[in-house]
C-alpha cells in the first residue's frame, strides 16, 4: 500500500494537512514586520537565521478574520518553487501516515475560499483532514485576480 506523510495543523478548529516533503520547518515566532500595500493575506515578514520569510495568514486565505500577531504565532514554513514561505496557523498537530486509498475528493459541501485551497480529504479518527494545495495556500494574489 502506498502512503504519504502529512504535517497537520488547525485553523479555526478545522484540521488541515500538507505533505511533509513540502515543509521546511515548524516554529513559533512573534516579531513580524508589516508590509505596506501588500495583499491582506500577507501577515508580515520575519527574519529566520538571516533569511527574510513572508508570512501568509491562512485564516485570511480561508475567508476568516485576520490572526492577531501580538505574541507568538505558529508558522509552518513551506518550501516553494522559489523562496520559503510561512503559513500562519492556529495550532500545530502531528505528522500522520495516510494510505493513498483513503484519499477522497473535496466534499460537495465545501464552499468558498476553502474549496479553492483543498485538493482532497482524509478521514481520521473522528475527524476530517483537509489536504491543502500548497501553491494555492501561499498565493496571496489569487483572491484579488
Amino acid at each position: 500500500m502506498a502512503s504519504r506523510q502529512f504535517a497537520t495543523f488547525e485553523v479555526d478548529g478545522q484540521l488541515f494537512g500538507v505533505e511533509v516533503d513540502t515543509v521546511q520547518e515548524v516554529l513559533s515566532y512573534n516579531e513580524y514586520t508589516p508590509v505596506p500595500l501588500a495583499p491582506p493575506a500577507v501577515g508580515g515578514l520575519f527574519n529566520l537565521r538571516g533569511q527574510v520569510i513572508a508570512a501568509v495568514d491562512l485564516r485570511v486565505q480561508l475567508g476568516l478574520a485576520r490572526q492577531s500577531l501580538d505574541g507568538p504565532v505558529m508558522n509552518v514554513i513551506l518550501r516553494g518553487d522559489g523562496e520559503p514561505v510561512s503559513l500562519l496557523v492556529d495550532k500545530i498537530g502531528e505528522v500522520v501516515d495516510l494510505e493513498d486509498e483513503r484519499f477522497e475528493p473535496p466534499p460537495d459541501t465545501l464552499s468558498g475560499p476553502t474549496r479553492e485551497l483543498v485538493v482532497g480529504t482524509f478521514k481520521l479518527d473522528g475527524r476530517l483532514m483537509l489536504a491543502l494545495d500548497v501553491n494555492q495556500a501561499v498565493d496571496t494574489y489569487r483572491a484579488t485576480n
